[in-house]
């Protein structure tokens, strides 16, 4: 598998990038995105024509996991290029939201069952529910030809079972929107839980995603990402703590 950051900034796009979003692409070729932040569309363009998407997976129906998603359904459907009617899968457990999915012929919502595993195309996707203003689901993504894991937190504060869930996953990419020192936040995760998650459920590498744009007090403002990605790699062991920044790339195979 191969995993492109489209977006990565947490709330609102900044800097010429854009919020959470994510491609993932199985060995054999299918497209999956994840989450549809701002921008997403633009970045996809420079990789994939979005005509080529295969689905569309929704962890939650904040507006910078979503906003997006009708630029995408506009694509498809005024493009002269026919394509077939998009899935994108989310829960429905906001019906008004859920119904927001659907856009004439070119998407389609499907809700994912959240008490099963589910396929869509070559992956088998399972589900836990988050802490979050808003219903919202962390998904573990695998590959069903070479049993590489994607743990993707969504949003989410801490919580008992995060650990379990992400045991042994290549790939953790985790919402780390605040600095040690702000754990039990009832929304997302701070850099020290998304460490001791990561070396807890010893995963091969840890991504921090959801990224905050501002340094908090006392934090160095011209470095405070790197100040993030240290605090959390303090914590994460022996482990390699990445940043999402937009652009970057991880093959599975080479993790």
């Amino acid at each position: 598998m191969k995993l492109q950051t489209l977006g990565c900034w947490g709330g609102y796009p900044y800097q010429d990038a854009g919020t959470t979003s994510y491609l993932l692409t199985s060995q054999d070729g299918f497209n999956l995105l994840i989450d549809a932040g701002s921008r997403a569309v633009t970045e996809l363009e420079k990789i994939l024509n979005p005509l080529d998407l295969d689905a569309v997976i929704i962890s939650h129906y904040h507006p910078d996991h979503i906003a997006d998603l009708g630029v995408l359904g506009h694509y498809r459907l005024l493009h002269p290029q026919t394509s077939p009617t998009l899935l994108v899968y989310g829960h429905d457990e906001d019906e008004h939201e859920f119904a927001k999915l659907n856009m004439g012929t070119a998407l389609k919502g499907q809700a994912y069952q959240v008490d099963r595993v589910n396929q869509i195309g070559p992956f088998e996707i399972s589900f836990i529910k988050t802490v979050h203003p808003v219903v919202c689901y962390a998904m573990c993504i695998r590959e069903v030809a070479t049993n590489q894991v994607l743990v993707f937190t969504g949003d989410t504060g801490y919580f008992e079972g995060l650990a379990e869930f992400t045991k042994d996953a290549d790939l953790f990419l985790a919402d780390v929107y605040f600095f040690e020192g702000r754990e039990n936040h009832p929304a997302h995760l701070t850099s020290k839980e998304a460490g001791q998650i990561a070396k807890q459920a010893q995963v091969k590498r840890l991504v921090l995603t959801h990224l905050p744009q501002f340094a908090e007090e006392g934090i160095d403002s011209d470095n405070h990402l790197e100040v993030l990605r240290q605090q959390a790699q303090t914590y994460a062991g022996q482990i390699p703590v990445d940043l999402a920044q937009p652009k970057r790339s991880w093959e599975f195979g080479e993790l």
